[in-house]
């Protein structure tokens, strides 16, 4: 068996898997743009930059199986966004196809379907609905995987990630949010389930408020661990100032930027 990579390791959700990789496998090689210095026994970095195909190409040299968390983690302007998540993540899946990669963790977002309303329950064979250009690159992104596993063989778990933190931090994360060890949980699922093909799973935790029906988390063995309404009373008290539009829909704040359309239209459409 190959080694086990994980990209985007300096950011906030590598930062919470660091340990739980090392404990669950023993070694993990970690890359990110940014060097990291503060490893420890069972961790190697690789330094790569997506859009850098030779230093990507290095970074998977003896991988098997990838957790890509690597790219723009937010909204951006579109030559930012288009070079990490769009044509960064093509030259990601290209060399991960050279390499001989098996498998892929692939951390898409909630707000590739952040443009559906509060009050609606969804799936994850409903359409996508992004609400910004980062939740269209992530929309590209499950594309992409897919097609990389019906022409390729590469498995890929895409994980529509709410938010991960060790609490809720305010109303909307009270859906949404996702506590580390079950992201853990969902990222060993997509790495060694024998029946992982081109799945997209909601990476969120047992929440009581989810807008989401995890079911194809659920048969692939998903048994999130927490629940966000045991700390419902401090997270409502994060609540910023209201959001005419942002507060109606799931992507919250990504949706009132730049925002010009008919808010009452997009809710029932």
């Amino acid at each position: 068996m190959g080694d086990l990579l994980m990209t985007g390791a300096a950011g906030g959700a590598g930062s919470f898997l660091r340990p739980l990789l090392r404990e669950c496998y023993g070694r993990v090689i970690l890359s990110d743009r940014a060097e990291m210095t503060d490893l420890v026994e069972g961790e190697e970095f690789r330094q790569a930059e997506l859009s850098d195909p030779q230093a990507i190409a290095a970074a998977l040299q003896g991988v098997d199986r990838v957790i890509h968390l690597g790219g723009q983690p937010v909204e951006a302007d579109w030559d930012t966004v288009n070079a990490s998540n769009i044509a960064g993540l093509h030259t990601f899946y290209e060399a991960a196809r050279a390499a001989g990669v098996k498998r892929v963790v692939f951390a898409s977002s909630n707000h590739a379907i952040g443009f559906y309303g509060r009050h609606r329950r969804i799936g994850a064979d409903d359409r996508v609905r992004p609400d910004s250009l980062y939740g269209v690159s992530k929309a590209f992104g499950e594309a992409l995987a897919a097609l990389y596993a019906d022409k390729h063989g590469i498995g890929t778990l895409s994980i529509r990630i709410g938010n991960v933190a060790m609490e809720p931090a305010d109303t909307r994360r009270l859906s949404m949010w996702l506590h580390p060890e079950d992201l853990m949980q969902l990222c060993v699922i997509g790495l060694e389930h024998p029946e992982v093909h081109n799945q997209v799973v909601f990476g969120a935790s047992g929440n009581a408020r989810t807008w989401w029906d995890n079911s194809a988390a659920f048969a692939l063995g998903y048994r999130p661990a927490f629940d966000a309404e045991h700390w419902a009373a401090d997270a409502v008290k994060g609540d910023g100032a209201p959001d005419p539009v942002g507060d109606r829909f799931q992507g919250g704040g990504f949706c009132s930027q730049g925002f010009e359309g008919d808010v009452e239209r997009n809710l029932w459409h």
